[in-house]
């Protein structure tokens, strides 16, 4: 079967012109595995992690991330260059979509706990885990550009959270680090107690 190039110019065949150019890839740089781990941090230029400049744009996955605590939520934050603290400024939306195991209820709203206006805090991605022995939270963070030193760094999150009263819950965030300073560090840390369990692995998008 052929893979087919659709742009401007019309449709190429790949099987009769080629390799299709110009395609982005995932590069795997680093993961990390949590073991009753009070945070996860990726700083660029420590333990292999790359963070800079070598791609606009950086993909987190979370796998199978479980709390010791119940009802928490997985946060990030950032320091810029040369920053400590975790602690720059967001500003940010978060609705979920919901749906109980037993079909009792099931909501689309929005989230207004885990949003932030130029906020300092963690800025959720994965709501309301459960931590019971088969309840976890999964999912994906975008962030882009972030060695840009002209804008604002945007990131985009959706991910899916095993609840502790038994909801499959998609959430959805996204916002901007408000500072047009390059980024470089990037934690993660649960709204309180330690991340049991799961791994985050990040990859550049070339």
């Amino acid at each position: 079967m052929s893979i087919i190039k659709l742009n401007n110019n019309g449709v190429k065949n790949a099987t009769a012109f080629g390799s299709i150019t110009g395609l982005g890839s995932m590069v795997f740089i680093k993961k990390l595995t949590a073991s009753s781990s009070a945070t996860l941090s990726f700083v660029d230029g420590a333990s292999g992690v790359v963070l800079d400049n070598t791609y606009k744009e950086y993909l987190f996955t979370f796998k199978d991330i479980h709390p010791e605590t119940n009802f928490r939520h997985l946060g990030f934050q950032a320091n810029a260059v040369g920053g400590s603290g975790y602690n720059e400024t967001i500003t940010s939306t978060m609705f979920v979509a919901n749906h109980k195991e037993d079909d009792s209820s099931s909501t689309l709203a929005y989230e207004a706990d885990g949003d932030q206006a130029q906020g300092t805090g963690f800025q959720s991605v994965i709501h309301a885990m459960g931590n019971g022995n088969d309840e976890s939270g999964s999912g994906t963070l975008h962030l882009f550009n972030p060695s840009s030193t002209t804008f604002v760094k945007h990131f985009i999150a959706t991910t899916n959270t095993y609840t502790d009263d038994d909801r499959s819950q998609n959430n959805f965030a996204a916002g901007y680090i408000n500072t047009t300073s390059a980024i470089d560090e990037i934690q993660f840390k649960m709204s309180s107690g330690n991340i049991d369990s799961g791994d985050i692995c990040l990859y550049g998008i070339a």
